[in-house]
């Protein structure tokens, strides 16, 4: 007969006190089934190491944005986004010239942005989508450096103001309207010389060509002729840009991380929102600066002068629908070319504050 408490083989077992209770044993081997109190090797080397425990919602561990960014790093990294933002995007910039144009010649009409870039490289060179790039760079740097400081420090000040310890929509709204102001200032006359390279049939191979030429023909107020339109553009479009992109960011990024997917993806959307809201702006800009030799024709006093006469002129020569005119590689320019602006922007403010504390902290 079994001897109480033994095993199969008759020898004596533990004791009925010593046996491990069923609820014990089930937990335990959940445990081990989970790897819970194993050693690296599998042995009882860790046995007291507690349960490593993860949140399952947790992003990608990117580490969060350095506080404390000096006005010079805004700069830096603003020059930076803005002449790689520009130079990249050149081409499509080139194709929605032309395609705002109002009266345009028969061979610079086309049918969408890929048929006009295939057709304007075919024609008339692998290159010329390039001209007048030098000149966008050269001002793309200083306008993006007082953009972008502007922007973070405003924006920082104003939300204090407005809504202390947090995100307020019209802060950031009204700070991207006061960097439109310098940006503009420091922009517009590139945009003059760059959109007078772009227009097909352009007399112009060189940019001092072109400068020297207005110069002399339409003197200095010709490179500030659309200043005032281009700001009656561009601050509602900025200031449509900034809020959707904080909106998202809140959304996308609520601990503001450094995160490029939603720095891509917020810039993106911002974009391709303010573009197509602010085409009619933009199409009454293009005129002004390129001054269409075709549109003037139906214009009286011979030069367009400012945003009511280029409304009028637009009008005239098209009809309403001619305010919308290149809406789509506008639209197309703008979800890669904010997208770019805010992931480089991002990167190098990032980069840049992190290595200055790390330098701090070496000191």
């Amino acid at each position: 007969r079994p001897v109480p408490g033994a095993g199969a083989s008759g020898a004596p077992g533990p004791p009925e006190s010593a046996r491990p209770d069923p609820g014990e044993s089930a937990l335990l081997d959940g445990w081990l089934q989970r790897g819970v109190g194993r050693g690296a090797g599998g042995g009882e080397a860790g046995a007291c190491r507690p349960p490593v425990r993860q949140d399952p919602d947790s992003g990608p561990d990117y580490e969060a944005l350095p506080a404390g960014a000096t006005v010079t790093t805004y700069m830096v990294a603003g020059a930076v986004a803005g002449i790689l933002e520009h130079c990249v995007m050149y081409p499509i910039d080139c194709v929605k010239t032309r395609m705002q144009s109002l009266q345009p010649d028969p061979a610079a009409r086309y049918r969408n942005v890929l048929e006009a870039l295939w057709r304007i490289i075919r024609t008339e060179g692998l290159w010329r989508p390039m001209r007048g790039l030098n000149v966008t760079a050269t001002g793309a740097g200083p306008a993006h450096a007082l953009y972008f400081a502007c922007y973070e420090k405003l924006k920082k000040t104003l939300s204090d103001v407005i809504h202390p310890g947090g995100n307020s929509h019209i802060a950031n709204g009204a700070a991207g309207c006061v960097a439109t102001l310098l940006h503009d200032a420091a922009m517009n006359p590139a945009e003059v010389v760059k959109q007078r390279m772009q227009m097909y049939n352009s007399p112009y191979h060189r940019v001092t060509d072109c400068v020297r030429a207005v110069w002399q023909n339409e003197g200095a107020g010709a490179f500030y002729r659309s200043y005032t339109t281009q700001l009656t553009m561009n601050v509602p479009f900025q200031a449509i840009h900034f809020m959707t992109y904080e909106f998202l960011q809140e959304h996308f990024n609520p601990q503001r991380r450094y995160n490029p997917s939603s720095h891509v993806l917020s810039g993106a959307c911002a974009g391709a929102v303010a573009a197509a809201a602010t085409t009619p702006l933009d199409v009454c800009k293009t005129l002004l600066n390129t001054q269409e030799s075709l549109a003037l024709n139906s214009n009286v006093t011979g030069h367009i002068t400012g945003m009511a006469s280029a409304f009028r002129t637009v009008y005239q020569v098209g009809g309403v629908t001619a305010y919308f005119r290149g809406v789509q590689a506008r639209v197309i320019y703008q979800i890669p070319s904010t997208a770019i602006a805010w992931s480089v922007y991002e990167f190098f403010k990032y980069l840049i504050t992190k290595r200055q504390e790390e330098w701090r902290a070496g000191k």
